[in-house]
């Protein structure tokens, strides 16, 4: 599911259908994505006491079981700016995840290993003091 939340900005279907195209990439890379809730904030800062360029942020909100708990914020000065370096740090953080799976099985693997040859040491051990 995702949901879109416009601050500070005017409802635009562009920025929509831009945040649609751009999590799509995503999502064909992450299938397991469908499951989650993504949330994006798209917000202008434009301060009537601090002059200078307004400035864009887009916010990444995702929460469900594999990949909960991934907060992104980017800012820029063009919205689709923006929204591109949230779309690729979300791919950078969610490639991420699966590393880390991946390394702790890879540990988990590796101790079974261990233990696995040190029982046959200790068998062998047996067999030939006798």
């Amino acid at each position: 599911m995702i949901r879109i939340i416009f601050k500070d900005l005017d409802e635009s279907e562009l920025a929509k259908e831009a945040v649609h195209d751009r999590i799509q990439a995503i999502k064909d890379r992450f299938p397991d994505l469908e499951e989650h809730k993504l949330i994006f904030t798209l917000r202008m800062d434009n301060s009537q006491f601090k002059p200078g360029p307004d400035l864009f942020k887009v916010k990444l909100i995702i929460t469900g079981k594999k990949y909960g708990g991934v907060v992104l914020e980017k800012s820029a000065t063009s919205l689709y700016k923006a929204l591109g370096d949230v779309s690729v740090h979300a791919l950078e953080r969610l490639n991420r995840f699966g590393d880390k799976r991946r390394i702790k099985n890879r540990n988990l693997e590796r101790k079974l290993l261990q233990t696995r040859k040190s029982k046959q040491k200790e068998d062998f051990y047996e067999e030939n003091s006798i």
